[in-house]
């Protein structure tokens, strides 16, 4: 039920804790054909030749400028367009399309609260709880406990708090090889966040919402003496929400590894880069 079973057994870094894209479309424009196999006779070949290489790129022009003219449009005119661009998609976005409804300006606790009642609120509540459950302050026990009551539905609260207090045991933390207090030691910078790439609503009610978040998360200790290198994994979140009046809370979540795209090629970084840059770049407020 929480971010923390396959934590600190090296088989998923990121576990602490869909989608249509549209192609373009393309017209080709084929010239007459100026070889002499015409059955139709040649002297008078050039001027029929002539008139239909003028009238093609009359075709063209008027195609140009239709497509600039249909570009201009914005406002409402972008959100309908779909990122597949077909007639299914004349109602609105892809699920996971960008709306432009700006994300919530409240905060509970250090994270973002005040959800909207319908499904894109419930969305961005997932999204915004998931990176909250999957992040390096549920090592600390105080913090962790602040994070859970932050984000969890009175009516689950005491269940997810005991599940998650089970999960980050002290055993567990010291396996991984941190403080007590979960902090990293002496010379090494403990790195561990969830980076949401997707949602998708499952289930939606009045009160209710079954939310899957795709993540990618990152995990380890930077150090020359680490053992656990910073890694990253794949894994999409299930956020069971229920409405508690005023915003939408967690009542459970559960995790899967994958989807998992192919590795690049990019070369990786030293310990002190990944080190900077998890002090130097903070998060994000997550709305779809």
């Amino acid at each position: 039920m929480s971010f923390g079973d396959e934590h600190g057994h090296g088989n998923d870094p990121g576990r602490t804790t869909d989608d249509g894209f549209g192609g373009m479309g393309q017209t080709r424009t084929r010239l007459p054909d100026g070889g002499a196999g015409d059955g139709y006779g040649g002297a008078r070949r050039p001027q029929r030749s002539s008139r239909s290489l003028i009238a093609m790129v009359g075709v063209v022009v008027l195609l140009i400028a239709a497509i600039a003219f249909a570009n201009r449009g914005g406002g409402d005119d972008a959100g309908t367009s779909g990122a597949g661009g077909g007639a299914d998609n004349a109602s609105g976005p892809e699920p996971t399309a960008a709306s432009g409804v700006k994300p919530v300006t409240g905060k509970n606790g250090g994270i973002p609260s005040g959800f909207a009642k319908d499904e894109q609120g419930a969305e961005s509540a997932a999204a915004n709880y998931a990176v909250a459950l999957g992040s390096d302050g549920m090592f600390n026990q105080e913090r962790r406990r602040d994070i859970v009551q932050a984000v969890a539905h009175t009516d689950s609260a005491t269940k997810l708090q005991s599940g998650f207090d089970a999960d980050y045991s002290p055993s567990f933390v010291a396996d991984i090889g941190l403080e007590p207090d979960g902090t990293a030691p002496a010379g090494s910078t403990f790195v561990n966040r969830t980076l949401p790439a997707g949602t998708k609503v499952t289930k939606f009610a009045n009160n209710a919402a079954d939310v899957d978040v795709w993540c990618m998360g990152l995990f380890g200790l930077t150090g020359e003496a680490s053992t656990k290198p910073v890694t990253n994994g794949w894994f999409t979140v299930n956020v069971k929400l229920k409405w508690d009046g005023s915003d939408w809370k967690v009542v459970e979540t559960s995790q899967k590894t994958g989807p998992t795209p192919v590795t690049g090629d990019n070369p990786v970084s030293g310990s002190d880069e990944i080190a900077d840059a998890v002090t130097e770049f903070g998060g994000f407020t997550y709305a779809r």
